[in-house]
């Protein structure tokens, strides 16, 4: 039996075949000034080859480059100043880490071409879903790379004040349903999901959305999980960003069982034991 026939999701990575059958873990590579968690923060060109080495060397198989922070009320900053602080990184990986495959967080379409046909990069990564810029989705067919196809209302300026759902869960799929078939019109092959956590979600909203991560199976497209030290974290136990490991832990665990193929991570080597540690649950 074929691996289509076990229906076994996949991705097109740089003209290589990801197979899902076992999670992967794409690491966090924080070019910002203000992201939330600090120590997440690379500002040197030292200090961004060490979060290469560390992604690469604790089993990150993918690194997620961001120039943009878009936690709540993150200041606004123009698409040459959000290349400008992705320049560094993304030559860095080109020159010394050509085989890496990065993917690139942003929603602007002009920043995506640019960091695909300048720096190779593999996947876009969009916080928006298409919302923030209409030119998006065709730019990313025109690109034929992998999408990241996230959950928002509204921006980072604006997004604590968008979580009045009637039903969340029936806007989040209806959502999903709609840009999905945009996409595949336009050709986008590989299009991953993103539930997005914390993007015009309440604390209780986002655990309902963990709760029923399940649902999301209906789709048949790779599920990715960004919840790695949030705020739905720190607020239900009380504690800072910096002591929130445990609890990310947990809910990666929880993630892993429940349908998620990416887990977006800050700690990457306890990632990648929560994903040894299911898989070994899964298959015995």
């Amino acid at each position: 039996m074929t691996f289509w026939e076990m229906n076994i999701k996949s991705l097109n990575i740089k003209g290589r075949l990801w197979t899902l059958d076992e999670p992967f873990v794409a690491g966090i590579l924080n070019v910002t000034p203000d992201s939330f968690y600090e120590d997440s923060r690379m500002q040197t060109e030292s200090a961004i080859r060490r979060r290469i080495e560390t992604i690469l060397t604790e089993g990150g198989r993918m690194i997620d480059a961001g120039g943009y922070s878009s936690r709540p009320d993150a200041a606004d900053v123009s698409a040459a100043e959000e290349m400008q602080r992705l320049r560094p990184a993304l030559k860095l990986l080109c020159t010394h880490y050509p085989d890496a495959a990065v993917s690139v967080d942003t929603f602007r379409a002009e920043v995506a071409r640019w960091a695909v046909e300048e720096y190779g990069v593999a996947v876009v990564n969009d916080i928006s879903g298409g919302t923030l810029d209409a030119r998006m989705f065709e730019t990313v067919a025109r690109l034929q790379v992998p999408y990241v196809l996230m959950h928002m209302r509204g921006t980072p300026q604006t997004m604590r004040q968008m979580t009045d759902y009637a039903d969340m869960m029936e806007e989040i799929m209806l959502y999903f349903a709609e840009k999905l078939r945009t996409l595949r019109l336009l050709g986008v092959n590989d299009v991953i999901l993103d539930p997005g956590f914390g993007f015009a979600k309440t604390l209780d909203q986002n655990y309902e959305l963990m709760r029923r991560l399940r649902e999301f199976a209906t789709f048949e497209s790779p599920l990715l999980v960004g919840i790695s030290r949030k705020r739905m974290i720190s607020g239900l136990l009380g504690v800072t960003a910096g002591e929130c490991l445990n609890g990310t832990t947990v809910l990666h665990t929880f993630a892993l069982l429940n349908g998620a193929d990416i887990l977006r991570v800050h700690d990457v080597k306890a990632a990648v034991e929560a994903v040894k540690i299911t898989r070994k649950l899964k298959i015995e």
